[in-house]
């Protein structure tokens, strides 16, 4: 032990939504710890409780990831404490250990952070927490649009009401369809506007967030907004996906490969070997599974033919010549990736699940390459000017080789 750590004191504070438990557990010792109390979780609380704990250089603090968010850790760095929110699922627990209290949990962090056993988790800045609330908003709007449809589904079908499968779901024909329907009966008449109606306003709702998200990108500081344009140069990956990619994962440079990035999805096979038997299972699914979900359905565009459209085209005006090249690799892989899972009558979701890993490492590459070329001195990129011209040339030295990123390889 050193001389610094054997003079830290660790902190452990479990967090609840009007209470804190503190405990401690001094770095110069292998002592047990010792618990000082519950105080309540108000800012003038928690300000008196640290001072009384020490000098601020002297303390360390934890507390794991929940639902009362980072406002605690922002307070604390403010006060000049360092401060780390920690995985819980990745805490250490013992088998036999069937008590389960306040005090014990606050200790046990204290004594698991003195010895190192603990995983601290990304906390995102302000303008990163700030887009990503925006994103898990319309993540939830969306959510309750698709169960106000189905009520609405399922309550004319419990009618044997069934539109016709030749118009588009949702769409004009289908409205004008759901306007023409009437009842004989007025409770089941005002139960269908009622249905409707929330229909309406969910959608109402998903166009208000959209436009919300396209203000928010719009002032969002420049690094980030380059992040979002990068992302778009690949296949699927439009601006919604590309913002809640930049707001989940905030910087690439956390992640030292590609496999780790899949694995921090959860898109990695599990496993369980022991001596010379290897068994792999599905995916571990854990991490976030915000990310996992929007790759999979961008992934899902990779069982098309590459091409370049013009859409596609417009997106990656701008980008480095070595941006647009990875997006055509990555177009190229999946599509092999699909073509390879359907030879072996793989099911569609176990085929989806392995383009989505391989989305997953040309993303991680595509936002490496940009943060590398972001952190290269120089001029900055001129954008796109004339409609049709690219405004990276052959001439320019940019476009000869990716700064320090490779094409991802997902196999294991």
């Amino acid at each position: 032990m050193s001389k610094n750590t054997a003079s830290w004191t660790y902190v452990g504070l479990d967090v609840h939504a009007d209470t804190i438990t503190v405990a401690v557990a001094e770095g110069s010792s292998r002592g047990r710890g010792r618990g000082v109390g519950t105080i309540p979780n108000q800012p003038d609380a928690i300000r008196k409780a640290m001072k009384k704990l020490g000098r601020a250089k002297s303390l360390r603090v934890c507390y794991e990831a929940g639902p009362t968010g980072y406002a605690l850790y922002w307070q604390l760095n403010k006060m000049g404490l360092a401060c780390e929110v920690i995985a819980p699922t990745l805490v250490p627990v013992r088998a036999g250990d069937r008590v389960k209290t306040d005090k014990r949990d606050a200790l046990k962090l204290a004594q698991a952070y003195r010895a190192g056993e603990l995983t601290p988790i990304f906390v995102p800045d302000a303008e990163h927490q700030a887009l990503r609330d925006l994103v898990r908003a319309r993540e939830a709007a969306k959510k309750d649009q698709l169960r106000a449809r189905h009520r609405l589904g399922k309550f004319l079908l419990r009618l044997g009401r069934r539109r016709d499968t030749q118009s588009n779901a949702w769409g004009q024909a289908h409205w004008r369809w759901l306007d023409s329907q009437v009842f004989d009966h007025t409770a089941q008449e005002e139960a269908f506007v009622d249905y409707k109606n929330e229909v309406q306003h969910a959608t109402e709702r998903v166009a208000r967030l959209d436009k919300a998200i396209d203000r928010a990108v719009e002032q969002a500081p420049p690094r980030m907004q380059e992040l979002v344009l990068a992302l778009q140069s690949l296949r699927g990956v439009a601006m919604l996906t590309a913002v809640t990619v930049v707001s989940e994962v905030g910087s690439f440079e956390r992640f030292p490969s590609a496999q780790k990035f899949m694995g921090y999805l959860g898109l990695v096979p599990s496993e369980h070997s022991s001596g010379r038997s290897r068994h792999q299972g599905g995916i571990t699914k854990t991490g976030n599974a915000h990310l996992r979900r929007v790759l999979g359905e961008s992934a899902f565009c990779g069982r098309l033919r590459p091409r370049r459209s013009p859409s596609l085209k417009r997106r990656q005006q701008g980008q480095s010549q070595a941006i647009v090249d990875m997006a055509w690799e990555a177009q190229k892989r999946l599509y092999r990736k699909h073509g390879r899972m359907r030879i072996r009558a793989k099911s569609h979701q176990v085929t989806v699940t392995a383009m989505s890993r391989e989305l997953a490492g040309f993303v991680w590459a595509v936002g490496r390459q940009r943060e590398a070329e972001m952190n290269t001195p120089g001029p900055p990129v001129e954008r796109f000017k004339e409609a049709g011209k690219h405004p990276h040339g052959k001439d320019n030295p940019r476009n000869q080789h990716a700064i320090g990123t490779a094409v991802p390889n997902s196999r294991h």
